[in-house]
């Protein structure tokens, strides 16, 4: 097909002046394999699996708008570990709109806050109109599917032997109006919990995967929202899904005139939902308005109160028009979903706390340790540090590497257990893995694996123990 433009077509977004296009944001276009990744310290001989990450990375320079992290095209990096090596892959998701635009050379569907669609005639009829499909937030890896992950669509499966995309998932039916990022794997049942929001009634919906991939729940209204709202994340108990709805209101009256498509209405307060996973009544609590984009864990209390972690936001930076900053904490909360009691308690008001992450064997139940991303006393800029939290003593260390330290991720193995995470140094622009020993943490990497390209900052990951 001969490239033909549409005058029509936004101009092109200025990266030069995009904070999260530039830098250690800055979008990777390269893909490479490389073998023998060079390590300083010792990997341990007797760790075998791969950490995965997915981030929106914008296969070509994009037009109209970019919003971040909601914009931009997936891409999947992969870290594999064996007998002491490292390896490294990485691989863009090709939805058919990344397929277009590599046949073009060039963006042709705009950022989502712009609404700009190509015509026919640049796409073609069957992806004329399309809305640009986004699974670059996060990866999952249940019942033999390596997902990545939309915001609030279908997810693209990939093939866990060379990361190639094999086309759109749904589960047998449980993604059939599509997934947030993050659902839940219940490490006890096997089974993979998710919801969905929507622009339309219902609003939210909630379904379950079996232990065999199969559809075990198909998408099941949550009754009680009369408006779309826009929720990230979600808690799991052995009893419950938890949802914890934010008054972040998609506003589409607004979006149509040019306003913001999302409002903050902090008068509406938070909600909280607790859906019974048997498929009971939902209980509600209410309270004061707040922000969450992360959950830690949450567990079932032998008196029948739910105590959730989380990182708590004042609100939702860049979604509201406040100029006051917005701040963050690690809270713990005790809910009571029969009487409505809800009471929270701060387990850390470190500055711009973020990606808290557990062991997640420990999914649903009590947990002594979370691991979150957060400020030190001697960051440097927009540099940041790891934090280990330990909720049994309410103590806290810190390990500060000097460099954009992403989201970390527990990794158990045979012997011993480590956390890790991807760090990329903003003065001479080299990503890193760094390995962790979990019981001292703070102490810094046992081992640093030096990674072959840049590694875009954000966002969600996890480790597969299978794969290698």
């Amino acid at each position: 097909m001969t490239a033909i433009s549409d005058p029509h077509s936004p101009a092109p977004v200025s990266l030069a002046d995009h904070p999260f296009l530039t830098g250690v944001y800055a979008p990777q276009r390269s893909e490479v394999d490389v073998d023998d990744l060079h390590v300083t310290g010792e990997l341990p001989s007797d760790l075998s699996g791969s950490y995965l990450r997915n981030g929106p990375n914008p296969r070509f320079d994009p037009i109209g708008s970019f919003v971040y992290p909601l914009d931009g095209d997936g891409m999947v990096h992969r870290i594999s570990f064996d007998h002491g090596h490292a390896s490294y892959s990485n691989r863009f998701v090709r939805t058919p709109m990344v397929v277009a635009e590599e046949a073009a050379g060039r963006a042709l569907w705009s950022g989502i806050t712009d609404g700009y669609t190509p015509p026919a005639e640049v796409v073609g009829d069957d992806l004329a109109g399309t809305v640009r499909q986004l699974p670059d937030i996060n990866i999952v890896h249940h019942a033999g599917r390596l997902m990545a992950m939309a915001e609030g669509d279908k997810p693209y499966r990939l093939d866990p032997a060379d990361l190639r995309t094999l086309g759109e998932e749904d589960c047998s039916g449980a993604m059939r109006v599509g997934s947030t990022a993050h659902p839940k794997v219940d490490p006890h049942t096997g089974e993979m919990v998710l919801f969905n929001y929507a622009l339309e009634a219902p609003y939210l919906t909630w379904s379950v995967v079996g232990v065999e991939g199969q559809a075990v729940r198909e998408p099941t209204a949550v009754d009680g929202l009369d408006e779309p709202v826009m929720i990230h994340d979600m808690a799991l108990t052995e009893r419950y899904v938890v949802l914890f709805i934010c008054p972040l209101i998609f506003d589409l009256a607004a979006a149509m005139t040019g306003g913001s498509l999302l409002s903050w209405r902090p008068d509406n307060g938070t909600r909280i939902a607790f859906i019974p996973r048997d498929g009971g009544t939902v209980r509600w609590i209410d309270t004061d308005a707040f922000w969450v984009w992360h959950f830690a864990n949450a567990f079932d209390n032998p008196d029948g109160t739910v105590t959730v972690d989380y990182v708590e936001w004042t609100y939702p930076n860049g979604f509201a028009d406040i100029t006051s900053p917005s701040t963050s904490g690690l809270i713990r909360a005790q809910c009571n979903p029969a009487t409505g009691a809800f009471g929270r308690t701060s387990v850390s008001a470190r500055a711009n706390l973020e990606f808290p992450r557990v062991d997640d064997r420990l999914l649903t139940l009590d947990h002594r340790r979370v691991a979150t991303v957060g400020k030190s006393d001697t960051d440097r800029g927009d540099l940041d540090s790891l934090w280990f939290h330990d909720l049994e003593s309410g103590t806290e260390v810190c390990w500060t590497p000097s460099v954009a330290i992403g989201e970390p991720i527990y990794i158990p193995g045979p012997h011993h257990d480590y956390w890790g995470a991807i760090g990329t140094d903003p003065d001479d622009m080299h990503s890193r893995f760094y390995l962790l020993d979990a019981d001292s943490p703070a102490d810094g990497p046992l081992a640093t694996i030096e990674l072959p390209i840049r590694v875009p900052a954000g966002l969600h990951g996890f480790w597969d123990p299978t794969a290698r």
